[in-house]
Protein backbone atom coordinates (compact mmCIF):
# COMPACT_ATOMS: atom_id res chain seq x y z
CA UNK A 1 0.00 0.00 0.00
CA UNK A 2 1.12 3.74 -0.71
CA UNK A 3 3.27 5.58 2.37
CA UNK A 4 1.39 7.87 1.63
CA UNK A 5 -2.33 6.37 2.76
CA UNK A 6 -0.04 3.92 5.11
CA UNK A 7 0.51 7.40 7.31
CA UNK A 8 -2.89 8.94 7.15
CA UNK A 9 -4.26 5.70 8.31
CA UNK A 10 -2.32 5.04 11.31
CA UNK A 11 -2.06 9.17 12.42
CA UNK A 12 -5.81 8.77 13.00
CA UNK A 13 -6.96 6.93 15.72
CA UNK A 14 -8.31 2.91 15.84
CA UNK A 15 -11.57 2.19 16.23
CA UNK A 16 -14.45 3.48 13.83
CA UNK A 17 -13.44 7.16 12.88
CA UNK A 18 -16.24 9.38 12.79
CA UNK A 19 -16.30 10.31 8.94
CA UNK A 20 -15.92 6.42 8.33
CA UNK A 21 -18.73 5.14 6.11
CA UNK A 22 -21.79 4.08 8.57
CA UNK A 23 -22.19 0.78 6.75
CA UNK A 24 -25.28 -1.40 7.26
CA UNK A 25 -26.96 -3.23 9.74
CA UNK A 26 -28.74 -6.58 10.23
CA UNK A 27 -30.11 -8.22 12.87
CA UNK A 28 -28.16 -11.75 14.74
CA UNK A 29 -30.11 -14.83 15.42
CA UNK A 30 -30.86 -12.68 19.09
CA UNK A 31 -31.88 -9.61 17.58
CA UNK A 32 -29.21 -7.49 18.12
CA UNK A 33 -28.00 -5.02 15.95
CA UNK A 34 -24.55 -5.86 13.70
CA UNK A 35 -23.25 -3.45 11.54
CA UNK A 36 -21.05 -4.34 8.33
CA UNK A 37 -19.71 -2.89 5.18
CA UNK A 38 -19.11 -4.27 1.89
CA UNK A 39 -17.17 -2.74 -0.91
CA UNK A 40 -15.47 -3.92 -3.85
CA UNK A 41 -16.07 -6.93 -6.30
CA UNK A 42 -14.85 -10.33 -7.26
CA UNK A 43 -14.51 -14.02 -6.16
CA UNK A 44 -13.93 -15.55 -3.72
CA UNK A 45 -15.75 -12.91 -1.35
CA UNK A 46 -13.41 -12.26 1.85
CA UNK A 47 -14.77 -11.77 5.35
CA UNK A 48 -12.98 -10.00 8.00
CA UNK A 49 -13.56 -10.47 11.57
CA UNK A 50 -12.03 -8.51 13.91
CA UNK A 51 -10.43 -9.68 17.64
CA UNK A 52 -11.35 -9.01 21.13
CA UNK A 53 -12.42 -5.65 22.00
CA UNK A 54 -11.55 -4.19 18.73
CA UNK A 55 -14.18 -2.96 15.40
CA UNK A 56 -14.15 -3.27 11.68
CA UNK A 57 -11.88 -0.86 11.52
CA UNK A 58 -8.79 -2.83 12.42
CA UNK A 59 -8.41 -4.11 9.15
CA UNK A 60 -8.76 -0.71 7.30
CA UNK A 61 -5.33 -1.40 5.78
CA UNK A 62 -6.92 -4.61 4.11
CA UNK A 63 -9.86 -3.49 2.80
CA UNK A 64 -8.92 -1.03 -0.33
CA UNK A 65 -6.13 -3.65 -0.87
CA UNK A 66 -8.30 -6.47 -1.24
CA UNK A 67 -11.13 -5.05 -2.86
CA UNK A 68 -9.64 -4.42 -6.20
CA UNK A 69 -10.39 -7.99 -6.86
CA UNK A 70 -12.56 -9.11 -4.07
CA UNK A 71 -16.08 -8.64 -2.51
CA UNK A 72 -14.53 -7.10 0.64
CA UNK A 73 -16.85 -7.17 4.02
CA UNK A 74 -15.80 -6.27 7.43
CA UNK A 75 -18.24 -6.98 11.25
CA UNK A 76 -18.74 -5.23 14.34
CA UNK A 77 -19.80 -8.13 16.03
CA UNK A 78 -22.33 -7.62 18.91
CA UNK A 79 -21.19 -5.08 21.88
CA UNK A 80 -18.36 -4.07 19.69
CA UNK A 81 -17.94 -0.78 17.41
CA UNK A 82 -20.93 0.64 16.30
CA UNK A 83 -22.54 -2.59 17.06
CA UNK A 84 -25.73 -3.31 19.34
CA UNK A 85 -25.26 -4.51 23.05
CA UNK A 86 -27.90 -6.11 24.94
CA UNK A 87 -26.93 -9.82 25.20
CA UNK A 88 -26.10 -11.06 28.89
CA UNK A 89 -23.23 -13.61 27.62
CA UNK A 90 -20.76 -12.53 25.05
CA UNK A 91 -20.17 -16.37 23.46
CA UNK A 92 -18.44 -17.40 20.40
CA UNK A 93 -21.63 -19.04 19.33
CA UNK A 94 -23.47 -15.79 19.37
CA UNK A 95 -20.46 -13.98 17.75
CA UNK A 96 -20.95 -17.03 14.89
CA UNK A 97 -24.67 -16.08 14.26
CA UNK A 98 -23.65 -12.35 13.59
CA UNK A 99 -21.51 -13.45 10.97
CA UNK A 100 -23.90 -15.66 9.93
CA UNK A 101 -26.93 -12.69 9.82
CA UNK A 102 -24.54 -10.62 7.83
CA UNK A 103 -23.40 -13.61 5.66
CA UNK A 104 -26.81 -14.16 4.77
CA UNK A 105 -27.50 -10.00 4.25
CA UNK A 106 -25.02 -9.68 1.82
CA UNK A 107 -26.00 -13.27 0.38
CA UNK A 108 -22.42 -14.73 0.20
CA UNK A 109 -21.35 -17.82 -1.07
CA UNK A 110 -18.07 -19.82 -1.11
CA UNK A 111 -16.44 -16.86 1.58
CA UNK A 112 -13.05 -16.83 2.72
CA UNK A 113 -13.66 -16.00 6.32
CA UNK A 114 -10.56 -14.11 7.44
CA UNK A 115 -10.59 -14.15 11.87
CA UNK A 116 -7.83 -12.23 13.86
CA UNK A 117 -7.25 -13.43 17.60
CA UNK A 118 -11.31 -14.02 19.28
CA UNK A 119 -11.76 -13.49 15.99
CA UNK A 120 -10.26 -17.10 14.95
CA UNK A 121 -13.01 -18.89 16.83
CA UNK A 122 -15.83 -16.95 15.78
CA UNK A 123 -15.34 -17.81 12.26
CA UNK A 124 -15.08 -21.67 13.11
CA UNK A 125 -18.25 -20.76 14.58
CA UNK A 126 -19.50 -19.06 11.56
CA UNK A 127 -18.46 -22.10 9.83
CA UNK A 128 -20.62 -24.46 11.42
CA UNK A 129 -23.68 -22.34 11.75
CA UNK A 130 -23.17 -21.61 7.81
CA UNK A 131 -21.67 -24.21 5.70
CA UNK A 132 -23.30 -23.42 2.67
CA UNK A 133 -21.48 -19.83 2.87
CA UNK A 134 -18.06 -20.63 3.69
CA UNK A 135 -15.58 -22.52 1.34
CA UNK A 136 -12.19 -22.11 3.73
CA UNK A 137 -10.97 -19.97 6.84
CA UNK A 138 -8.06 -18.04 7.21
CA UNK A 139 -7.29 -17.47 11.39
CA UNK A 140 -4.85 -15.06 12.58
CA UNK A 141 -2.79 -15.12 15.17
CA UNK A 142 -4.91 -17.32 16.95
CA UNK A 143 -5.32 -21.15 17.90
CA UNK A 144 -1.99 -21.79 18.92
CA UNK A 145 -2.27 -24.59 21.62
CA UNK A 146 -5.53 -26.02 20.79
CA UNK A 147 -4.46 -29.21 22.85
CA UNK A 148 -3.57 -26.99 26.02
CA UNK A 149 -6.23 -24.71 27.10
CA UNK A 150 -6.63 -22.91 30.40
CA UNK A 151 -7.34 -24.45 33.25
CA UNK A 152 -10.86 -23.49 34.87
CA UNK A 153 -8.82 -21.60 37.48
CA UNK A 154 -6.24 -19.73 35.49
CA UNK A 155 -9.49 -18.72 33.58
CA UNK A 156 -11.31 -17.47 37.02
CA UNK A 157 -7.75 -15.61 37.68
CA UNK A 158 -7.69 -13.95 34.38
CA UNK A 159 -11.71 -12.65 34.83
CA UNK A 160 -11.29 -11.60 38.79
CA UNK A 161 -8.36 -9.32 37.40
CA UNK A 162 -10.00 -8.05 34.55
CA UNK A 163 -12.99 -7.48 37.18
CA UNK A 164 -10.59 -5.47 39.45
CA UNK A 165 -9.38 -2.58 37.15
CA UNK A 166 -10.30 -3.52 33.48
CA UNK A 167 -8.90 -0.61 32.19
CA UNK A 168 -5.08 -0.85 33.40
CA UNK A 169 -5.32 -5.01 33.60
CA UNK A 170 -6.60 -4.53 29.87
CA UNK A 171 -3.71 -1.63 29.12
CA UNK A 172 -0.99 -4.39 30.47
CA UNK A 173 -2.38 -7.26 28.30
CA UNK A 174 -2.31 -5.23 24.97
CA UNK A 175 1.01 -3.97 25.21
CA UNK A 176 2.18 -7.38 26.09
CA UNK A 177 1.41 -8.18 22.88
CA UNK A 178 3.59 -6.90 21.00
CA UNK A 179 7.73 -7.36 20.37
CA UNK A 180 10.44 -4.42 20.75
CA UNK A 181 10.46 -3.15 17.59
CA UNK A 182 7.15 -2.66 17.65
CA UNK A 183 6.11 1.27 16.56
CA UNK A 184 5.39 2.58 20.15
CA UNK A 185 2.57 4.96 19.02
CA UNK A 186 0.84 1.59 17.41
CA UNK A 187 1.23 0.05 20.98
CA UNK A 188 -0.25 2.89 22.44
CA UNK A 189 -3.37 3.34 20.16
CA UNK A 190 -4.35 -0.11 20.55
CA UNK A 191 -4.06 0.14 24.19
CA UNK A 192 -5.69 2.72 24.39
CA UNK A 193 -9.06 1.37 22.30
CA UNK A 194 -8.96 -1.79 23.32
CA UNK A 195 -8.78 -0.66 27.16
CA UNK A 196 -12.13 1.25 26.18
CA UNK A 197 -14.18 -1.05 25.84
CA UNK A 198 -17.13 -1.26 27.72
CA UNK A 199 -16.13 -4.31 30.61
CA UNK A 200 -19.23 -6.04 30.84
CA UNK A 201 -18.60 -7.40 26.91
CA UNK A 202 -14.92 -7.53 27.53
CA UNK A 203 -14.65 -10.14 30.26
CA UNK A 204 -17.22 -11.86 29.42
CA UNK A 205 -16.30 -12.59 26.08
CA UNK A 206 -12.54 -12.74 26.95
CA UNK A 207 -13.87 -15.99 29.39
CA UNK A 208 -16.01 -17.85 26.58
CA UNK A 209 -12.88 -16.97 24.18
CA UNK A 210 -11.04 -19.22 26.83
CA UNK A 211 -13.18 -21.35 27.29
CA UNK A 212 -13.73 -21.99 23.51
CA UNK A 213 -12.90 -25.99 22.44
CA UNK A 214 -11.10 -24.97 18.92
CA UNK A 215 -9.98 -28.72 18.59
CA UNK A 216 -13.83 -29.76 18.12
CA UNK A 217 -14.59 -27.15 16.23
CA UNK A 218 -12.18 -28.05 13.80
CA UNK A 219 -12.64 -31.88 14.11
CA UNK A 220 -16.21 -30.43 13.02
CA UNK A 221 -15.62 -28.93 10.08
CA UNK A 222 -14.61 -29.97 6.44
CA UNK A 223 -12.66 -27.29 5.49
CA UNK A 224 -9.50 -25.97 4.53
CA UNK A 225 -7.65 -23.54 6.92
CA UNK A 226 -4.79 -21.60 6.11
CA UNK A 227 -3.23 -20.24 9.42
CA UNK A 228 -1.74 -17.32 9.52
CA UNK A 229 0.17 -16.25 12.61
CA UNK A 230 3.45 -14.33 14.45
CA UNK A 231 6.40 -15.70 15.62
CA UNK A 232 5.44 -13.85 19.11
CA UNK A 233 4.05 -17.52 20.41
CA UNK A 234 4.78 -21.16 19.05
CA UNK A 235 2.21 -22.55 16.95
CA UNK A 236 1.29 -26.29 17.66
CA UNK A 237 0.76 -27.45 13.84
CA UNK A 238 1.03 -31.13 14.67
CA UNK A 239 -2.12 -30.67 17.25
CA UNK A 240 -4.59 -28.27 14.72
CA UNK A 241 -3.69 -31.57 11.96
CA UNK A 242 -4.84 -33.84 14.59
CA UNK A 243 -7.83 -32.39 14.24
CA UNK A 244 -8.08 -31.41 10.78
CA UNK A 245 -5.40 -32.88 8.27
CA UNK A 246 -6.38 -29.73 5.49
CA UNK A 247 -4.51 -27.08 7.97
CA UNK A 248 -1.69 -25.29 6.58
CA UNK A 249 0.28 -22.36 8.57
CA UNK A 250 2.15 -19.47 7.75
CA UNK A 251 4.32 -17.63 10.67
CA UNK A 252 5.78 -13.86 10.12
CA UNK A 253 8.63 -13.05 11.47
CA UNK A 254 9.23 -10.25 13.98
CA UNK A 255 5.47 -8.86 14.74
CA UNK A 256 3.38 -8.84 17.41
CA UNK A 257 -0.58 -9.83 18.05
CA UNK A 258 -1.75 -6.66 15.83
CA UNK A 259 0.49 -8.17 12.76
CA UNK A 260 -2.05 -6.90 10.29
CA UNK A 261 -2.35 -3.18 11.47
CA UNK A 262 2.23 -3.62 12.28
CA UNK A 263 3.43 -4.77 9.06
CA UNK A 264 0.41 -4.48 6.89
CA UNK A 265 1.77 -4.32 3.60
CA UNK A 266 3.64 -8.14 4.18
CA UNK A 267 0.52 -8.89 5.86
CA UNK A 268 -1.36 -8.64 2.88
CA UNK A 269 0.68 -10.40 0.54
CA UNK A 270 0.91 -13.30 3.39
CA UNK A 271 -2.99 -13.34 3.09
CA UNK A 272 -3.34 -13.08 -1.09
CA UNK A 273 -1.31 -15.89 -1.28
CA UNK A 274 -3.45 -17.99 1.29
CA UNK A 275 -6.77 -16.48 -0.80
CA UNK A 276 -5.02 -17.89 -4.14
CA UNK A 277 -4.18 -21.71 -2.45
CA UNK A 278 -7.96 -21.40 -0.82
CA UNK A 279 -9.37 -20.12 -4.53
CA UNK A 280 -7.17 -22.85 -6.54
CA UNK A 281 -9.14 -25.60 -4.38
Amino acid sequence: MLLVLLSALLAAPLGVAADAPAGTSVESADGVSIRYEVVGEGSPPIVFVHGWSCDRSYWREQVPHFAKSHRVVTIDLGGHGESGTGREEWTMTAFGADVKAVLEAADLRGAVLVGHSMGGPVILEAAKLAPGRVAALVPVDTLQSVDDPLSAEQIDAHAAELRSDFSATTDRFVRGMFTPRSDPALVDRIAEDLSAAPPEVGISALVYTFRYDAAAALGALDLPVRIINADKWPTDLEALRRHDPDVELAVMPAVGHFLMAEEPEEFNRWLERAVRELTGR
